[in-house]
C-alpha cells in the first residue's frame, strides 16, 4: 500500500495511507503507460506517480528512472518508441492535439509515455535522447487547473504526471471513470496535507503577476526572458 511521506513541519504527519482511496481492483485498461522519470524526482516527499502505479496493472505501467537512454542502454524502451502504435506526450509546437489524432490515426494508439520530473528536467530529457524523436508527439488540449495544490507549477495549466496520465489515458481507453478513480487519492493526498498544515501553492505565473513572488528576479538573461514569458502568459 503506497504511503506517502511528508518531513518538514511538526505537525505534520511522517506517513499518510492512501488504500481508501484507491480502486479496490488495479484498473482494467489496454494502454501501456511508461514513465520516464528524473532521477531527482525519485526521492522527492509527496510524489504523484507512486499513487498512479497503484491503480493501474503492474504489466501496463512501468517508471524508467535516468536522464539518458539508448538502445544500448535499454532495448525494450527503443523497441517501444519505434513502434508505430507509441506516442509521448509532450506540449509544443510539433505536438497534436490527442483527442484529434486519434480520430484520424491509422494505427490506434496502444503505449504512452510521460516524462516526470519539473518542466526544465522533463524538457532536458526530451530533447536530449533521440529515442524520443521517433514517437508521435501529442499533447492534452484541456482547460482544467492542477488538483496538485501542495507543489508550486510554472502556469495555471501545468498538471501533475498523474493528472497527465488520467486524461490521456480516459482518451485513449474512451471511459471518464479513469480520470475521476486516478484522480481521487491525489485529490486526498492533498486535502490530508492542507488540514495538516500545508499550503496551497499558487503557480509562478499567478504570483508573478500578482506582484507576489517572493524572490527577487534573476539577473541571467534567459531566466528573467522565461520569467517575462510567464507573466504575459506567453507559452513556454
Amino acid at each position: 500500500s503506497p504511503g506517502i511521506e511528508s518531513y518538514g513541519l511538526s505537525n505534520r504527519p511522517q506517513k499518510v495511507c492512501l488504500c481508501p482511496f484507491l480502486p479496490a481492483h488495479p484498473l482494467h485498461i489496454s494502454t501501456h503507460l511508461y514513465i520516464i522519470q528524473h532521477p531527482a524526482e525519485e526521492n522527492k516527499v509527496l510524489r504523484t506517480v507512486p499513487l498512479l502505479a497503484a491503480c493501474l496493472p503492474q504489466d501496463k505501467c512501468k517508471v524508467k528512472i535516468g536522464r539518458r537512454f539508448s538502445e544500448e542502454r535499454d532495448p525494450e524502451l527503443s523497441t517501444v518508441c519505434q513502434k508505430s502504435g507509441t506516442l509521448i506526450l509532450y506540449p509544443g509546437a510539433e505536438a497534436a492535439n490527442l483527442e484529434e489524432f486519434i480520430l484520424d490515426s491509422p494505427v490506434y494508439p496502444s503505449t504512452i509515455i510521460i516524462i516526470d520530473g519539473t518542466w526544465s528536467q522533463a524538457k532536458d530529457i526530451f530533447y536530449k535522447n533521440s529515442l524520443f524523436r521517433h514517437p508521435k508527439q501529442v499533447q492534452l488540449k484541456t482547460s482544467i487547473s492542477s488538483q496538485y495544490v501542495i507543489r508550486m507549477q510554472p502556469t495555471n495549466r501545468c498538471l501533475s504526471t498523474l493528472e497527465c496520465a488520467a486524461v490521456a489515458l480516459s482518451i485513449l481507453e474512451k471511459n471518464n471513470y479513469i480520470q475521476e478513480t486516478l484522480l481521487r487519492p491525489l485529490q486526498a493526498l492533498c486535502s490530508f496535507q492542507l488540514q495538516h498544515g500545508a499550503q496551497i501553492r499558487l503557480s509562478k505565473e499567478h504570483l508573478l503577476k500578482n506582484g507576489l513572488y517572493p524572490k527577487p528576479m534573476p539577473k541571467n538573461k534567459r531566466k528573467l526572458r522565461k520569467m517575462e514569458l510567464l507573466m504575459n502568459s506567453v507559452k513556454i
